[in-house]
Protein backbone atom coordinates (compact mmCIF):
# COMPACT_ATOMS: atom_id res chain seq x y z
CA UNK A 1 0.00 0.00 0.00
CA UNK A 2 2.87 2.40 0.75
CA UNK A 3 4.37 2.00 -2.73
CA UNK A 4 0.93 2.29 -4.32
CA UNK A 5 0.27 5.57 -2.55
CA UNK A 6 3.80 6.82 -3.07
CA UNK A 7 3.79 6.20 -6.80
CA UNK A 8 0.23 6.73 -7.98
CA UNK A 9 -0.53 9.72 -5.78
CA UNK A 10 2.81 11.31 -6.58
CA UNK A 11 2.99 10.78 -10.34
CA UNK A 12 -0.66 10.48 -11.36
CA UNK A 13 -0.75 13.82 -13.18
CA UNK A 14 -1.98 15.01 -16.58
CA UNK A 15 -0.26 18.40 -16.65
CA UNK A 16 3.44 19.22 -16.57
CA UNK A 17 5.24 21.73 -14.34
CA UNK A 18 4.14 24.55 -16.66
CA UNK A 19 0.45 23.59 -16.49
CA UNK A 20 0.39 22.10 -20.00
CA UNK A 21 -1.44 18.85 -20.73
CA UNK A 22 0.99 15.99 -21.38
CA UNK A 23 0.62 13.57 -24.29
CA UNK A 24 2.37 10.64 -22.60
CA UNK A 25 1.62 8.13 -19.88
CA UNK A 26 2.44 9.37 -16.39
CA UNK A 27 2.21 7.46 -13.09
CA UNK A 28 2.04 3.68 -13.43
CA UNK A 29 -0.71 1.63 -11.83
CA UNK A 30 0.82 -0.22 -8.88
CA UNK A 31 -0.66 -3.43 -7.49
CA UNK A 32 0.58 -6.75 -6.32
CA UNK A 33 0.34 -9.74 -4.04
CA UNK A 34 2.78 -11.82 -2.08
CA UNK A 35 4.20 -14.90 -3.78
CA UNK A 36 1.90 -17.53 -5.13
CA UNK A 37 -1.24 -15.50 -4.29
CA UNK A 38 -0.42 -13.33 -7.29
CA UNK A 39 0.24 -16.39 -9.42
CA UNK A 40 -3.43 -17.37 -9.18
CA UNK A 41 -4.74 -13.81 -9.31
CA UNK A 42 -3.13 -11.93 -12.20
CA UNK A 43 -0.06 -13.69 -13.64
CA UNK A 44 -2.15 -14.95 -16.58
CA UNK A 45 -2.70 -11.33 -17.60
CA UNK A 46 1.01 -10.60 -17.29
CA UNK A 47 2.09 -13.67 -19.28
CA UNK A 48 -0.44 -13.67 -22.13
CA UNK A 49 -2.46 -10.46 -21.87
CA UNK A 50 -2.43 -7.75 -24.51
CA UNK A 51 -1.08 -5.03 -22.19
CA UNK A 52 2.63 -4.92 -21.40
CA UNK A 53 2.93 -4.97 -17.60
CA UNK A 54 6.46 -4.38 -16.26
CA UNK A 55 6.86 -6.22 -12.95
CA UNK A 56 9.11 -6.03 -9.92
CA UNK A 57 9.70 -9.29 -8.08
CA UNK A 58 11.10 -8.91 -4.56
CA UNK A 59 12.16 -11.77 -2.31
CA UNK A 60 14.49 -12.48 0.61
CA UNK A 61 17.08 -15.24 0.20
CA UNK A 62 16.84 -16.04 3.92
CA UNK A 63 13.45 -16.49 5.55
CA UNK A 64 12.44 -15.56 9.10
CA UNK A 65 10.08 -18.58 9.16
CA UNK A 66 11.97 -21.73 8.17
CA UNK A 67 9.17 -24.28 7.67
CA UNK A 68 10.37 -27.47 5.96
CA UNK A 69 10.99 -26.65 2.29
CA UNK A 70 8.39 -23.87 2.17
CA UNK A 71 10.83 -21.05 1.40
CA UNK A 72 12.73 -22.89 -1.36
CA UNK A 73 9.36 -23.64 -2.99
CA UNK A 74 8.45 -19.95 -2.89
CA UNK A 75 11.85 -18.96 -4.29
CA UNK A 76 11.59 -21.56 -7.06
CA UNK A 77 8.38 -19.82 -8.16
CA UNK A 78 10.08 -16.41 -7.87
CA UNK A 79 12.87 -17.53 -10.23
CA UNK A 80 10.54 -19.50 -12.52
CA UNK A 81 8.08 -16.68 -13.10
CA UNK A 82 10.75 -14.16 -14.05
CA UNK A 83 12.36 -16.69 -16.40
CA UNK A 84 8.99 -17.49 -17.97
CA UNK A 85 8.18 -13.80 -18.43
CA UNK A 86 11.58 -13.16 -20.01
CA UNK A 87 11.75 -16.09 -22.40
CA UNK A 88 8.23 -17.48 -22.68
CA UNK A 89 7.58 -20.72 -24.57
CA UNK A 90 7.74 -20.93 -28.35
CA UNK A 91 5.35 -22.75 -30.64
CA UNK A 92 8.09 -25.26 -31.47
CA UNK A 93 8.64 -26.13 -27.81
CA UNK A 94 4.91 -26.54 -27.21
CA UNK A 95 4.58 -28.80 -30.26
CA UNK A 96 7.55 -30.93 -29.16
CA UNK A 97 6.16 -31.28 -25.62
CA UNK A 98 2.83 -32.31 -27.08
CA UNK A 99 4.46 -35.01 -29.24
CA UNK A 100 6.68 -36.21 -26.36
CA UNK A 101 3.58 -36.74 -24.22
CA UNK A 102 2.02 -38.89 -26.94
CA UNK A 103 -0.97 -36.61 -27.37
CA UNK A 104 -3.24 -36.91 -30.40
CA UNK A 105 -1.60 -34.98 -33.27
CA UNK A 106 -5.05 -34.14 -34.67
CA UNK A 107 -5.73 -31.86 -31.72
CA UNK A 108 -2.29 -30.21 -31.76
CA UNK A 109 -3.30 -27.22 -33.88
CA UNK A 110 -6.25 -26.49 -31.61
CA UNK A 111 -4.18 -26.49 -28.42
CA UNK A 112 -0.86 -24.91 -29.41
CA UNK A 113 -1.97 -21.24 -29.66
CA UNK A 114 -3.18 -21.31 -26.06
CA UNK A 115 0.09 -22.68 -24.69
CA UNK A 116 2.49 -20.30 -26.46
CA UNK A 117 4.00 -17.54 -24.33
CA UNK A 118 5.66 -14.68 -26.21
CA UNK A 119 8.08 -13.82 -23.42
CA UNK A 120 10.01 -10.55 -23.58
CA UNK A 121 7.92 -9.24 -20.67
CA UNK A 122 10.01 -6.80 -18.60
CA UNK A 123 10.79 -7.58 -14.98
CA UNK A 124 13.14 -6.48 -12.23
CA UNK A 125 14.23 -9.11 -9.72
CA UNK A 126 15.31 -7.80 -6.34
CA UNK A 127 16.76 -10.54 -4.16
CA UNK A 128 17.42 -9.25 -0.66
CA UNK A 129 19.78 -11.26 1.52
CA UNK A 130 17.28 -11.04 4.38
CA UNK A 131 14.49 -8.69 5.42
CA UNK A 132 16.00 -6.44 8.06
CA UNK A 133 15.25 -2.84 9.04
CA UNK A 134 18.24 -1.79 6.93
CA UNK A 135 17.28 -3.77 3.80
CA UNK A 136 13.64 -2.66 4.06
CA UNK A 137 14.76 0.96 4.44
CA UNK A 138 17.05 0.61 1.42
CA UNK A 139 14.18 -0.82 -0.61
CA UNK A 140 11.88 2.04 0.38
CA UNK A 141 14.60 4.57 -0.49
CA UNK A 142 15.09 2.91 -3.89
CA UNK A 143 11.41 3.21 -4.74
CA UNK A 144 11.12 6.77 -3.41
CA UNK A 145 14.08 7.76 -5.57
CA UNK A 146 12.48 6.04 -8.57
CA UNK A 147 9.27 8.02 -8.01
CA UNK A 148 11.19 11.30 -7.80
CA UNK A 149 13.31 10.49 -10.87
CA UNK A 150 10.24 9.57 -12.93
CA UNK A 151 8.70 12.91 -11.98
CA UNK A 152 11.80 14.78 -13.17
CA UNK A 153 11.84 12.87 -16.46
CA UNK A 154 8.09 13.43 -16.98
CA UNK A 155 8.42 17.11 -15.99
CA UNK A 156 5.63 16.90 -13.40
CA UNK A 157 5.30 18.02 -9.80
CA UNK A 158 5.69 14.65 -8.15
CA UNK A 159 4.67 15.24 -4.56
CA UNK A 160 1.53 17.38 -4.79
CA UNK A 161 -1.89 15.72 -4.66
CA UNK A 162 -4.59 18.01 -6.03
CA UNK A 163 -6.57 15.04 -7.36
CA UNK A 164 -7.15 13.86 -3.79
CA UNK A 165 -8.37 17.31 -2.76
CA UNK A 166 -11.32 17.30 -5.17
CA UNK A 167 -12.72 14.09 -3.66
CA UNK A 168 -12.34 15.52 -0.15
CA UNK A 169 -14.16 18.74 -1.12
CA UNK A 170 -17.07 16.81 -2.61
CA UNK A 171 -17.21 14.46 0.40
CA UNK A 172 -17.47 17.48 2.73
CA UNK A 173 -20.47 18.67 0.70
CA UNK A 174 -22.12 15.23 0.58
CA UNK A 175 -21.74 14.28 4.26
CA UNK A 176 -24.39 16.76 5.55
CA UNK A 177 -26.72 15.58 2.78
CA UNK A 178 -26.39 12.00 4.02
CA UNK A 179 -27.33 13.12 7.52
CA UNK A 180 -30.17 15.40 6.37
CA UNK A 181 -32.71 12.76 5.39
CA UNK A 182 -34.13 14.86 2.52
CA UNK A 183 -34.07 13.88 -1.13
CA UNK A 184 -30.95 15.19 -2.85
CA UNK A 185 -30.93 16.82 -6.31
CA UNK A 186 -27.77 18.96 -6.24
CA UNK A 187 -25.48 16.49 -8.06
CA UNK A 188 -25.47 14.62 -11.36
CA UNK A 189 -28.22 12.03 -11.82
CA UNK A 190 -25.97 9.08 -10.93
CA UNK A 191 -24.70 10.61 -7.67
CA UNK A 192 -28.19 11.86 -6.76
CA UNK A 193 -29.59 8.37 -7.34
CA UNK A 194 -26.91 6.72 -5.21
CA UNK A 195 -27.30 9.19 -2.34
CA UNK A 196 -31.09 8.94 -2.42
CA UNK A 197 -30.89 5.13 -2.52
CA UNK A 198 -28.69 5.27 0.58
Amino acid sequence: AYFQQGNMESNGKYVDRNGNAVDYQTGPIIWGEPGTNGQHAFYQLIHQGTKMVPCDFIAPAITHNPLSDHHPKLLSNFFAQTEALAFGKSREVVEQEYRDQGKDPATLEHVVPFKVFEGNRPTNSILLREITPFSLGALIALYEHKIFTQGVIMNIFTFDQWGVELGKQLANRILPELKGGSEVSSHDSSTNGLINRY
